[in-house]
């Protein structure tokens, strides 16, 4: 297969440099390009026909965002990742750009004056997303001989446990594509969900706070951004902080969230395994595991452990991802009730919860 052809867009000229070092020293990617605002961006997608863009939020002329704006008339299915800083305007910034079309971010490099700490920052951080969102461009065609097809196992609940029903938490994973996803669900819930709802997402850690306050606003369920020591209470949603794993654990007639900054487990720190394995010691298979769109399989072998126990398990589609990693792992794996498109989910949620969800007491917004 040829390499996946890159056009890099940044106004510095030391970074449009060590980012196109990075990419052309793998043999899968190839920079074609680099403009220096978003303007010369667009003349240049018209000139060398790139197959994924990387995209600096703040530049002259024409910004990331306004860019974005403008792709649309261009070519408006062009993967594009964008460069944001690691501040609150950045992150800002950064979701806004996911809600234009923006299918990713990275965390701009600060110290480009030490280019080796750069290199690997970007080596770890950019180059796997780039692939990601161009998958065809790596795996072999359809039809040919090396082509493995998906295969989604319809999971069969005798397989397993006890083939619990009752619902106590329900458990949210995702990553690439995830933000957007997420907005999508709440946005689309009538009501909140009647038991506690934990959210994985795989993200740096300001870009957490401004995500949680973004979904507080779009539906009826409160968002809160994850600390240690606060309750879990039902009718609210708790998204882990970024570079934090989050926990849940129980005392006394309580459950609260506790945080810790352990090892990186498939990747990521939040990990969804790690939030997983604690929602078994405290809810048994009492949960209902949600896996959205993202690169990887963090969550599968959670997700396994809560299905073994009768928990129930509901993924979103191919066609509806951004990057179906994660969802594809849990699918394949047979632990899936249901694989449903991302518009679907909100209905099925509410009929889930209509017949096994406990409603405990407690207020709600």
């Amino acid at each position: 297969m040829p390499p996946i052809r890159v056009l890099v867009t940044d106004d510095s000229v030391v970074v449009r440099r060590i980012v196109s070092e990075v990419i052309d020293r793998d043999p899968d990617l190839e920079v074609v390009g680099t403009a220096r605002d978003g303007a010369d961006g667009l003349r240049q997608i018209e000139a060398l026909n790139p197959d994924i863009m990387t995209l600096d939020i703040e530049m002259p002329i024409m910004d990331g965002l306004e860019t974005l704006r403008n792709l649309r008339n261009v070519r408006p299915t062009l993967p594009v990742v964008m460069f944001s800083t690691l501040t609150t305007q950045g992150s800002a910034a950064a979701l806004d750009a996911l809600s234009l079309g923006a299918k990713d971010y990275v965390g701009k490099p600060s110290n480009v004056g030490r280019t080796i700490d750069v290199a690997a920052q970007l080596e770890q951080e950019l180059i796997p997303k780039l692939k990601a969102l161009v998958p065809h461009k790596l795996a072999p065609p359809p039809g040919s001989p090396g082509h493995t097809p998906t295969r989604v196992v319809e999971r069969s609940d005798e397989a397993f446990g006890d083939r619990v029903k009752r619902v106590d938490a329900l458990l949210i994973a995702s990553s690439t594509g995830g933000p957007v996803a997420l907005e999508s669900v709440f946005a689309a819930l009538e009501q909140p969900p009647p038991v506690p709802t934990l959210i994985i997402q795989h993200i740096p850690p300001v870009f957490s706070e401004m995500l949680a306050t973004r979904l507080d606003k779009v539906g009826p369920t409160p968002i809160v951004h994850g600390e240690a020591g606060i309750p879990v209470e039902a009718g609210k949603a708790y998204l882990a902080p970024g570079g934090l794993h989050m926990t849940v654990e129980k005392k006394g007639p309580n459950v609260v969230l506790n945080t810790n900054e352990g090892p990186r487990i498939n990747h990521c720190r939040p990990a969804a395994d790690i939030l997983f394995e604690s929602a078994e010691t405290v809810y048994g298979g009492n949960t209902l595991c949600l896996v959205l769109t993202g690169m990887g399989n963090d969550g599968e072998e959670g997700t396994r452990r809560l299905a073994g126990l009768g928990a129930s398990v509901i993924v979103q589609d191919e066609p509806s991802c951004v990057v179906w990693g994660m969802p594809r792992a849990v699918a394949e794996a047979g632990l899936a009730n249901e694989v449903v498109p991302l518009d679907d989910i909100p209905g099925r949620l509410n009929t889930w919860f209509a017949r096994y969800a406990r409603r405990p007491a407690g207020s709600v917004r």
